[in-house]
């Protein structure tokens, strides 16, 4: 039987997958194992979960949600999806700062990868982790908290030093948001107005389709002043029925909009816990610059707007705060993201990924580790400050490379 992840692109070479039911039996598993990686919600568009050894599926083991009220912060069962809590911290009186597009990936490896939502204020998911419970390649379980001198090499970690059975997260106060679309945001208003648009709301994502000189879309959730945006705001119009990021799905797979306020776990999502995620079949990648050039590198991806076109079905773009995460692809600086959902064509996108990376080269990119990407390890080491440093616990965490994989080996020397 072929193995595929979610998107059915990527088919795993290992030679089973485990599903162990308790920490213990995770310990086993690793420490008999020559090599082994561990394998989340399978919402990554390359080959980093994969291994020519065995994979470890986290979705068995006890859901474990512990709640610390004085201390506001839960700890996770590694292979939980953040819609499978979210709920629980709501009625607890607590929140997470921010959610991805999707509540169904895994904790785990939602934080592995940097993976994240949008708003000026909010880092990525891995930096509210406060501390990991982590399997290292002998067995041994090891707690690594904030504070730590390793610590925030390993948050970020790409499964490389382990693996994350359970999470600590920080929390803040529950709150609630409204959602607010608006449509055709003319491409001139972005390009004169894109830092106070990205920043009106407490979360803000722009689509565009690159099929006219316009975007399509821009999802406010949340004003960051008393004061909602108007009927028409910098030439766009707000949306009189809900809407779906890509031109011809059904909304109703979408969080609620219209101005309707709600809790934060079912506002900052696009997409609800109880339908299938996006549209299936498809294909990722995701580049990350300075929020400062974020008009520039659009300008750039402009010029060969006919060219992504055909391929896409939307264009999502966010901002990320910085935070001191060693491989976060916003480490040190704020950030603004161009992920991409393409049409299953993996020669055509990967045929075009090469040109798109050349027109965002001048502003130091980096692409996100679970997306797809062509860009070869020399360009990624040198967007990175600690780079080295993370070869080098790489090296002393795992000095036989049983957590290594084809992916990670093109782009890490153990040091």
């Amino acid at each position: 039987m072929v193995r595929t992840n979610w998107a059915g692109n990527i088919a795993f070479e290992a030679r089973g997958v485990h599903r162990p039911t308790d920490v213990d039996q995770v310990r086993e598993l690793v420490a008999r194992s020559e090599r082994v990686r561990a394998l989340g919600s399978g919402h990554s568009f390359n080959r980093i979960a994969d291994t020519t050894g065995e994979q470890i599926s986290l979705a068995e083991l006890p859901p474990r949600v512990q709640i610390d009220a004085d201390a506001s912060c839960v700890t996770v069962a590694g292979g939980l999806r953040y819609g499978d809590f979210a709920d629980r911290l709501h009625a607890a009186g607590f929140a997470l700062p921010t959610l991805g597009s999707l509540p169904h990936i895994s904790v785990a490896g939602a934080v592995a990868t940097g993976t994240h939502g949008s708003g000026v204020g909010n880092r990525s998911l891995a930096a509210s982790v406060s501390g990991l419970e982590v399997v290292t390649a002998d067995g041994e379980l090891l707690e690594i908290r904030r504070g730590h001198p390793d610590f925030a090499g390993m948050v970020v970690g790409l499964g490389g030093f382990g693996v994350v059975t359970a999470l600590t997260l920080d929390l803040v106060p529950t709150f609630e948001l409204a959602q607010y679309v608006y449509d055709r945001l003319p491409a001139e208003d972005f390009a004169e107005h894109a830092q106070e648009i990205l920043a009106a709301g407490y979360s803000v994502s722009v689509f565009t389709t690159w099929r006219a000189d316009q975007l399509d879309q821009v999802w406010v959730k949340g004003p960051r002043t008393p004061d909602v945006p108007g009927p028409r705001w910098f030439g766009a119009t707000r949306a009189d029925a809900p809407r779906h990021p890509v031109p011809g799905m059904d909304a109703r797979h979408c969080t609620t909009q219209l101005g309707e306020s709600g809790p934060w776990q079912h506002r900052l999502p696009h997409f609800r816990m109880d339908f299938t995620p996006s549209t299936g079949r498809e294909l990722q990648s995701e580049y990350f610059v300075p929020r400062t050039d974020v008009v520039a590198a659009y300008r750039a991806l402009d010029t060969i707007r006919d060219r992504m076109a055909p391929l896409v079905q939307t264009c999502e773009i966010r901002t990320i705060a910085a935070e001191p995460l060693w491989l976060s692809p916003a480490a040190e600086r704020d950030s603004a993201a161009f992920h991409f959902t393409w049409i299953d064509d993996t020669p055509a996108v990967l045929a075009l990924l090469p040109v798109m990376e050349e027109l965002l080269s001048p502003f130091a990119t980096r692409p996100h580790w679970g997306k797809l990407f062509t860009c070869d390890a020399a360009t990624v080491r040198a967007r990175y400050d600690r780079y080295a440093d993370f070869e080098r616990l790489l090296g002393r965490y795992d000095p036989a490379g049983k957590f290594t994989n084809e992916f990670l080996d093109r782009y890490f020397t153990r040091s």
